[in-house]
């Protein structure tokens, strides 16, 4: 916001008061102007002391004087005046300031397309109660057989939910990959990630929470009137065996049928 600031007129009182007082001399100054030319005549037969008396006919010289100091006065009372006059447009204009970034919210419900990938893969089970605790076992397996190999990642982490009940769940826990590991235990596999349309979620914070985030995902397809499939898939953007729990960025995709 800008600010103005406006001059103060009480400065150019003194000014007028100073012409006031210059006029009101200048008004009485005049009678011994008559002196000087009525004393030329009487002079050479009066005696010579009143001559030497009008003599000094100087007393121009004191309003002579005078006259000078009102007029430099209001030179400088305008001065300030002047001066003060370039000050409104001192203060830089508040508006240069660069408006804050505006942070887009994570998209909820959006539709995509999930594309194949070759993915190793271990099937697990688990109960709610050390549901992640399962998970981050299963990711350790798969990352310890990978590395052993030499085999990097070629994408997110991933766990696909197969079946679900109230006391646990199925799972199937993938990596993409862009070769075939060799060696691999029974419970181990080389597949294809899901396909196929599918609605895109995102969860932050610990997989404890993530009740609240399915609860929305619910209400959400009953708004929508969505049927979706038996099955649905979470995608780690954060690392699950490097990120504090509380720190998770989860994609949530739910295939619609």
């Amino acid at each position: 916001m800008f600010r103005f600031r406006r001059l103060v007129l009480a400065a150019l009182i003194p000014a007028a008061a100073l012409s006031f007082s210059l006029s009101a001399t200048l008004a009485q100054t005049p009678s011994p102007a008559p002196a000087a030319s009525a004393s030329p005549s009487p002079a050479p037969s009066a005696s010579p002391a009143p001559a030497a008396s009008a003599a000094p006919v100087a007393t121009p010289s004191p309003a002579a004087s005078a006259s000078p100091s009102p007029a430099t006065s209001p030179a400088t009372s305008s001065s300030p005046a002047a001066s003060a006059s370039p000050s409104p447009a001192a203060p830089p204009p508040a508006a240069a300031a660069t408006p804050a970034p505006v942070q887009t919210a994570d998209p909820f419900g959006q539709e995509t397309t999930l594309e194949p990938k070759k993915v190793v893969m271990v099937k697990g089970t688990a109960n709610w109660d050390s549901a992640f605790d399962t998970l981050i076992d299963a990711f350790k397996a798969l990352n310890t057989l990978l590395d052993k190999q030499g085999i990097k990642h070629a994408g997110n982490s991933m766990i696909v939910y197969t079946s679900t009940d109230d006391t646990g769940f199925t799972f199937l826990a993938e990596i993409p990959v862009d070769q075939d590991p060799k060696n691999l235990p029974k419970d181990m596999s080389v597949g294809k990630s899901p396909e196929g349309k599918a609605l895109k979620f995102v969860h932050r914070g610990s997989y404890d929470n993530m009740d609240n985030t399915y609860e929305a995902i619910t209400n959400h397809l009953d708004d929508k009137k969505l049927e979706a499939k038996d099955t649905f898939i979470e995608e780690y953007l954060t690392d699950p065996l490097k990120t504090a729990e509380d720190k998770l960025v989860i994609n949530v995709f739910v295939p619609l049928k």
